[in-house]
């Protein structure tokens, strides 16, 4: 695989080279520049995992092992040329060419190679044997897993389980065996490549046992955490201090992805803005002859980790409404709101400030609707996993609010909405959430 890397990347030099100047004899000069490329290509790409097995492994996964890879070696020939002060003597266009022709070259070979091995995998051939150590529910979802994803190559020869009851039985058509003993005869005799442990948390020294007892093995051990039974967000395999460290819930707001979310905010913040401005000055003008009182309304509202913020509004109910009543949860066929108010309302307009909210940080443009703190400290021990939809930052619009669930509707299904747009957080989700949020308007049965 390594010498069809570098090949990559010498061909996608030479095509963009012909695509660039109309001929295929490089220059001597790009002729190093490429040999570098592929001296780079041959020694990063491994540090990067390139060559380790991505059996199992998702393609998006590996498409972005491949593409910070590649973009690597760039950036250092990059640097190279720079230092050397011969970056003038290249021409921009073959660069960009380049980039893009032999990206294009490694996940076309990538691709075949994967397809190839697909079609033998599924036809038996470059197989992979395991035996899984448990067979109860963990287990058996372990099993059902791979063996519905037949492209992994893996072959579940036998479960190894210490319920007497389950030994000599089948399940699923795998056959259940008894105990260590029993392992150490299966692998000896059905030639197996890997154990996999599917065992609970509480069977630390059951699992000690085993490892003891296979320490003389060359075998692949892997063990697969009950987790399952939990809603995890974001959950993933990091190392902290020479730790192997679980993570269960995570912000997906971390690195790179942050800065992206922080400058797509504040670039369509600005964009809408200014293409809003006349509908917020007339906004404006309708507040302040509605009812006397201040422009804007401003309320303390939960984003991000818990921080409280102002949140701002058109102001559509009069300044002293709630001196009585208190906080109190928008329903339907309420009238506290003016009448121009129940418009701004009705029409989402009143929402136009936030966007100033977004520029400052306090929000994003799209995200879980940001609750009051007496609403937050109400839902937090009512509805499960409340506090997990502050993992991002709040937002003026998000999936929840698109699939109807706003206003007094069923917050356990919005939450369920809030948690899946924070799994599933990606820019382009985000600018399909904007783009229907446009589309359907922002007159809704729900906003009161």
């Amino acid at each position: 695989m390594r010498l069809i890397d570098v090949l990559a990347v010498v061909l996608g030099g030479m095509l963009a080279f012909g695509l660039r100047f109309g001929e295929w004899s490089l220059y001597p000069h790009y002729q190093v520049a490429v040999l570098m490329a592929a001296l780079l290509t041959a020694a990063i790409f491994g540090h990067f995992g390139m060559y380790h097995s991505w059996r199992g492994k998702s393609r998006l996964f590996q498409l972005r092992v491949m593409t910070v890879s590649w973009a690597t070696v760039l950036l250092i020939l990059i640097v190279i040329a720079f230092m050397t002060k011969t970056s003038a003597t290249f021409s921009r266009q073959w660069l960009a060419m380049w980039a893009v022709t032999t990206w294009g070259l490694l996940l076309l070979f990538r691709l075949a190679l994967a397809q190839i091995l697909r079609m033998m995998r599924q036809k038996g051939w470059n197989q992979r044997r395991i035996v899984i150590v448990g067979a109860g529910n963990l287990g058996r979802d372990v099993a059902k897993r791979i063996r519905e994803a037949t492209w992994t190559g893996l072959d579940i020869v036998a479960f190894i389980d210490d319920d007497a009851q389950l030994c000599g039985t089948r399940i699923d058509g795998i056959e259940v065996k008894c105990g260590i003993p029993e392992l150490c005869a299966v692998i000896e005799t059905e030639d197996i490549d890997e154990v996999w442990l599917a065992l609970p948390f509480p069977a630390e020294q059951r699992i000690k046992e085993i490892l003891h007892d296979l320490r003389h093995s060359t075998l692949t051990i892997r063990f697969v955490p009950d987790i399952f039974g939990f809603r995890l967000i974001n959950h993933s395999v990091a190392e902290i201090a020479g730790l192997p460290i679980l993570n269960l819930t995570e912000s997906p707001m971390q690195g790179m992805n942050r800065f992206i979310k922080a400058l797509e905010d504040k670039i369509l913040a600005s964009i809408f803005l200014i293409i809003a401005s006349p509908v917020m000055l007339y906004c404006a003008i309708g507040v302040k002859l509605s009812s006397p009182g201040p422009i804007f309304y401003r309320q303390e509202r939960v984003s991000w980790n818990g921080t409280p913020f102002q949140m701002l509004k058109f102001r559509s109910m009069p300044v002293d409404v709630e001196e009585k009543s208190g906080a109190v949860w928008a329903k339907a066929g309420e009238k506290r709101a003016t009448k121009f108010g129940a418009f701004l309302r009705r029409t989402s307009l009143d929402e136009l400030p936030q966007f100033i909210n977004v520029l400052k940080g306090d929000m994003s443009i799209v995200g879980p609707r940001p609750e009051r703190p007496v609403f937050v400290e109400k839902f937090k021990d009512e509805i499960p996993l409340y506090m997990q939809k502050h993992l991002v930052k709040a937002g003026i619009t998000g999936w929840a609010q698109i699939n109807g669930w706003r206003g007094d509707t069923d917050l356990r299904k919005r939450i369920e909405y809030d948690l899946y747009y924070i799994e599933h957080w990606s820019l382009w989700f985000d600018l399909k959430i904007i783009v229907l949020t446009l589309a359907k308007g922002f007159v809704h049965e729900n906003a009161y």
